[in-house]
């Protein structure tokens, strides 16, 4: 299988298991933060903790624990451009070949009753889009994944081909872009119903 190495962070936990064990079964090295990582650990899956890749701890309530060039780097890095491949060998960075992510749940946030505007606003992801844009720019070395329901597709997919064809890269990377689009439209309508 083409695929070497995941980062799994998601809000949704949908599936993620299942995911985790068929890419574990397949040789995949996987990546995780927070709540996804434990959700895999607990299943029994071998999971890397993001911070033992970056070196360096979530910090201020988990609003910076990816925004690191180790996992930048290991995204953006275009994988037949020799300066980007000597630049990862000479910062000991390792690629990722498969990004899953989905963001905070701002939209449920900001419907429930008596919401707090604090809470709001730390339901406003950062790391994900970042990642999830920063794989979708790199669609054609880095498969990006927004949606649980596309999990059996790409398990299926991987299973009888080893890898993700460029027509299904470029629908996942477009599905990701309409996902940060629109997350940051419902962030921008919630900030502007707070001026009226």
């Amino acid at each position: 299988m083409k695929i070497k190495r995941a980062l799994i962070s998601v809000s949704d936990k949908t599936g993620v298991v299942e995911l985790a064990k068929f890419l574990h079964e397949n040789g995949v090295e996987i990546i995780s933060t927070g709540g996804t990582m434990k959700a895999i650990k607990d299943a029994g899956i071998p999971v890397t903790y993001v911070s033992d890749v970056t070196g360096f701890p979530e910090i201020m309530d988990g609003r910076v624990k990816t925004l690191n060039p180790k996992i930048h780097g290991a995204i953006l890095a275009v994988r037949d451009n020799p300066e980007h491949m000597a630049a990862l060998q000479k910062h000991g960075i390792t690629p990722i070949d498969l990004v899953v992510v989905n963001l905070y749940p701002f939209k449920e946030t900001v419907a429930k009753p008596n919401v707090t505007e604090a809470e709001c606003i730390e339901n406003i992801d950062i790391g994900g889009p970042a990642m999830v844009r920063a794989s979708a720019k790199n669609f054609k070395d880095v498969v990006i994944v927004t949606y649980p329901s596309r999990y059996a597709g790409l398990m299926k997919m991987l299973q009888e081909k080893g890898d993700v064809d460029l027509r299904t890269r470029k629908e996942l990377a477009l599905e990701a872009f309409t996902h940060t689009h629109e997350y940051d439209g419902m962030i921008a309508k919630y900030l502007a119903d707070t001026l009226k």
